[in-house]
């Protein structure tokens, strides 16, 4: 863990991480009824931790359930609906993105608007379709307010369903689709600039980092980017095969 993700954890009082247990009865009898502060930290982490725990476990019913019923953070109450994912749940393929837009959030779809277009193109051009071995999800599944990027505390509460999704795909290669899903799976705050033409590793699943379909429509020029990456990627899946 970096220091980045440990500062954030401390602040959201979810460490220490080895300590996930409850007060003795005799320490819960000497607290005062309204709780104390550490008593509060204590509770969140093992919440936490519980919840991450049962995740884990969960099948593709339980888990997308869970996730529509979810409002661990503030992001529930503005958006219209979760956005889970879409796809084949046996992908070797799996694209994610940072998290929902406008039109995902309307829809209950990732990558339904403008950008969602691009990224379909950019599939049929290395010979992919969407839902078929291929799945795409978000680091997110509430629409950030006003389309801005999620917070580390946002995706943190994200984290475990993302975990789960990817250990049911079992995909062979991972395309991190822009700076923010790129640095929140690689646990780094390095620019796409840096994090691109090179093989990264998730748990040990290969992972490439290209630049965000949304980003491709303002910035037309780095399209020759984007196609270099998915050459890339293309050529190291038939390698994986």
């Amino acid at each position: 863990m970096n220091e980045r993700r440990r500062t954030v954890l401390k602040e959201l009082g979810l460490t220490p991480l080895w300590r996930l247990r409850k007060p003795s009865a005799a320490a819960q009898s000497l607290q005062p009824e309204t709780g104390s502060p550490e008593t509060t930290e204590t509770e969140a982490f093992e919440q936490t931790g519980q919840q991450t725990v049962e995740v884990e476990q969960m099948n593709w019913a339980q888990l997308t359930k869970t996730v529509s019923n979810c409002h661990a953070c503030p992001l529930r109450q503005t958006c219209t609906q979760t956005v889970f994912g879409v796809g084949d749940y046996n992908a070797d393929w799996l694209y994610i993105g940072e998290g929902p837009g406008a039109r995902e959030d309307a829809l209950g779809e990732p990558f339904v608007g403008q950008a969602g277009k691009l990224l379909d193109n950019m599939l049929a051009a290395i010979h992919l379709k969407r839902g078929h071995n291929v799945y795409i999800t978000n680091i997110v599944k509430c629409r950030p307010p006003n389309n801005r990027n999620p917070n580390i505390e946002e995706a943190l509460q994200c984290t475990p369903y993302l975990t789960r999704q990817i250990a049911l795909i079992k995909p062979k290669l991972i395309i991190a689709l822009g700076k923010v899903a790129a640095q929140n799976l690689l646990n780094c705050n390095d620019s796409i600039a840096s994090m691109r033409g090179k093989i990264h590793s998730y748990s040990g699943i290969p992972l490439i980092v290209t630049y965000h379909p949304a980003y491709l429509l303002r910035a037309l020029p780095e399209k020759a980017k984007a196609w270099k990456d998915l050459c890339t990627a293309r050529e190291l899946m038939q390698s994986l095969k």
